[in-house]
């Protein structure tokens, strides 16, 4: 049968009653509990039940309160993220604060397959991953072949390029991806409450930060054979294979220096935020490098969020391609990227000026030329050089102008030698302290999963909780006045 939409006082009285009932006033010295406690008590996720109203059948037994469900998840996120859910289910019962947190009665635990069916709820596609596990057989690295300190993961020439100039041509599709739903929870009960708190800037004009993470899935990539050529002496046949992780491929960590099986995860973030709270996140395969992953992510989430606008982009010099400012710029989005000066050799121009590559003229004499205001009637910017340069007969000096047309990489609207650049700019590493977030002190890599679903589930679940930290780190002296709603002994 359909679940009943229970609204959040009433998850609040259930507490309150549980709370009292098996702890009494001794709940006053639960000090390090309060946080979580308060977390939870101001948390409404009610919203889960109307949004999978229509995965439930009309008839059968009462199912659980997916609002329940999916708190019980951010707990064992909260508490124990290095577990798994079978763990997670014997702590409740060796634990009951976290059951009653849960929104469930000590003694009426769900068991293990409950918690997998609300999950395969969020998830709209019958298989649990992107491609299918029966696969042509994949390319192992050559022995001895390793990549280098920094180093981001290789892609052939042009392929950036043609990914961005296709995903422009097909920009007003919106294709459907089985990570929606949980998108759209997000947003409309997460992302907006943050939105209204004023925790990610402004919305209506917002500045994101994106960057990619390798999320290591496995030791070894797995899979097995769909002939008998071994059993028959052959080796290295091409008959497709079975991959557990058919989603999974290896990739280069620039950061541990090895190669890698499982995913790379490219997460957009609030560049604005004092808080570094995620906004939307991607799995490509490990191999993907952060140029193409940026393509697909900046997209689909210009494509999804209806909370306002993306006004600007701020990426690192590995998103340095001039399709990527052209796609940005195409969608509204102002590019904040630094440079990758991959050549030394000047831009040739029609006249005997030279461009160099951080984007500054060269006179005729080989000079770099200054730059000499802004001209808005024009919307170009002035470089001059003096007349004591020679190269030029002119009392004022030789004069040129560039325009963010000309070349929006090299001339960007915001010129990379300003106040408003470095100031902007220096949000660009929000991104990377969320990473850093979610992978360290919520475990993502713990998550033991087979399935993509199962990685989008621990990763949105991982996001909700960096909201709710943010909700609580700036309201914490507001919500720790609840202590005397939740507990009056404690005044």
């Amino acid at each position: 049968m359909k679940p009943t939409v229970f609204p959040h006082d009433t998850y609040q009285t259930f507490v309150l009653e549980q709370l009292q009932e098996h702890y009494g006033r001794s709940i006053i010295h639960l000090s390090q509990d309060w946080p979580l406690i308060l977390k939870c008590w101001q948390a409404d996720l009610s919203g889960i039940t109307g949004q999978l109203m229509e995965q439930y059948a009309d008839q059968g037994p009462e199912p659980r309160d997916p609002a329940s469900m999916l708190r019980s998840y951010l707990v064992f996120l909260f508490t124990n993220p290095g577990i798994g859910i079978t763990q997670w289910i014997n702590e409740m019962k060796r634990t009951p604060i976290y059951a009653i947190l849960s929104g469930f009665s000590p003694d009426d635990i769900p068991g293990v397959g409950t918690f997998y069916e609300f999950i395969e709820r969020l998830w709209p596609e019958a298989t649990k991953n992107l491609k299918p596990k029966k696969q042509k057989p994949k390319k192992n690295k050559k022995k001895g072949q390793k990549g280098k300190k920094g180093q981001k993961a290789n892609y052939k020439p042009g392929k950036v390029e043609r990914f961005a100039r296709w995903s422009e041509r097909h920009m007003d599709i919106v294709k459907p991806l089985p990570g929606d739903p949980l998108f759209q929870f997000f947003e409309q009960n997460i992302l907006k409450v943050s939105a209204d708190l004023g925790l990610i800037g402004d919305p209506d004009a917002l500045s994101v930060a994106g960057d990619g993470t390798p999320v290591v899935t496995q030791a070894y990539r797995r899979s097995k054979p769909t002939c008998d050529c071994r059993a028959n002496g052959i080796y290295g046949c091409h008959h497709h294979r079975i991959y557990s992780q058919p989603d999974c491929d290896g990739g280069w960590d620039s950061s541990r220096e090895k190669y890698f099986n499982g995913y790379h995860l490219y997460m957009l973030a609030a560049a604005d935020s004092p808080h570094d709270l995620p906004l939307y996140p991607r799995l490509h395969p490990a191999s993907r490098h952060d140029a193409v992953s940026l393509v697909a992510s900046a997209v689909e989430f210009n494509q999804r969020y209806t909370l306002g606008s993306v006004n600007r982009m701020l990426l690192d010099a590995a998103h340095d391609a001039e399709a990527i400012y052209e796609l940005l710029d195409k969608q509204g989005t102002e590019p904040f990227i630094d440079l990758n000066n991959r050549s030394k050799k000047n831009i040739e121009t029609n006249s005997d000026i030279q461009i160099s590559p951080e984007g500054i003229p060269i006179c005729p004499n080989g000079r770099e030329m200054k730059p000499n205001g802004f001209d808005k009637s024009q919307n170009r910017r002035k470089w001059r050089c003096t007349p004591s340069c020679g190269c030029s007969d002119a009392t004022y000096g030789r004069t040129y102008h560039t325009k963010s047309s000309d070349n929006l990489r090299l001339f960007p609207k915001t010129p990379r030698d300003s106040q408003a650049w470095k100031d902007i700019y220096k949000r660009r590493t929000s991104s990377e302290r969320t990473n850093k977030r979610e992978k360290n002190d919520y475990q993502l890599e713990a998550g033991r999963h087979r399935s993509t679903m199962m990685w989008y589930m621990r990763i949105y679940g991982i996001m909700i909780c960096q909201h709710i930290d943010a909700w609580y780190e700036s309201q914490k002296d507001d919500w720790n006045q609840l202590k005397t709603t939740i507990c009056p002994a404690a005044a």
